[in-house]
């Protein structure tokens, strides 16, 4: 990302990579499975919790993002080395289809405020991809305006994300359960090849591989 000039370009990408990192579509699926058994003013408590959570989350994580590099001796190319490796763990349960047995189904109460913020505000809304993203953020801009773009994007991506699972209900009334399963198994089949770009791309950063080989 090179924030010396401030273009539509840099806009389009910033957005749709938070959209990716911080947008409903990974944590959703999720959402639905682990919180069918709540009524819709628990859901919607779970759904604010979850996204003041991922946004305070992700606001810290680019205003640290710099200092944490410096004192863990990493660099930017290692950080998307290790955030493509995490989304691919994460991308290939998606591609595989909704198999694994949540809480409620193994007879273990379901504490709402404490799936609102582990997994459901992270990984799943706040992914791996945003996380690399805002890392590899903080520590690549270079005046107030690029800071405040990132920090205002950041923000209209939580104010989505609160609209969807503030109104959940009215969402889930429209979605066919098939519909669901088939758009997540697509998905994360996408978020695998974003995953193996990220890796590619930290690979080059390091300067393990040409830069011609990671496009």
């Amino acid at each position: 990302m090179d924030f010396t000039v401030i273009d539509t370009g840099l806009i389009a990408t910033l957005l749709l990579l938070l959209l990716v990192g911080m947008g409903p579509k990974i944590a959703l699926v999720p959402f639905l499975e682990m919180t069918h058994t709540f009524d819709a003013e628990t859901k919607a408590k779970i759904g604010r919790k979850m996204v003041l959570t991922a946004t305070v989350t992700a606001l810290i994580l680019f205003a640290t993002g710099a200092v944490l590099m410096r004192l863990l001796h990493i660099t930017g190319g290692a950080v998307a080395v290790a955030g493509g490796i995490v989304l691919a763990l994460l991308a290939l349960k998606m591609a595989a289809g909704p198999t694994e047995k949540h809480a409620e189904n193994l007879g273990v109460p379901v504490d709402p405020a404490t799936i609102a913020v582990f997994p459901l505000a992270v990984p799943y809304l706040l992914n791996p991809v945003g996380i690399t993203v805002l890392i590899i953020a903080s520590g690549e801009v270079v005046s107030v305006a690029s800071a405040v773009l990132v920090i205002g994007l950041v923000l209209l991506v939580a104010a989505f994300d609160y609209l969807i699972f503030t109104n959940i209900d009215v969402l889930a009334k429209r979605m066919k359960p098939a519909s669901l399963v088939i758009s997540e198994v697509v998905f994360g089949i996408l978020l695998t090849a974003v995953a193996v770009q990220l890796f590619v791309t930290g690979l080059a950063k390091l300067g393990i591989i040409t830069m011609t080989a990671a496009h």
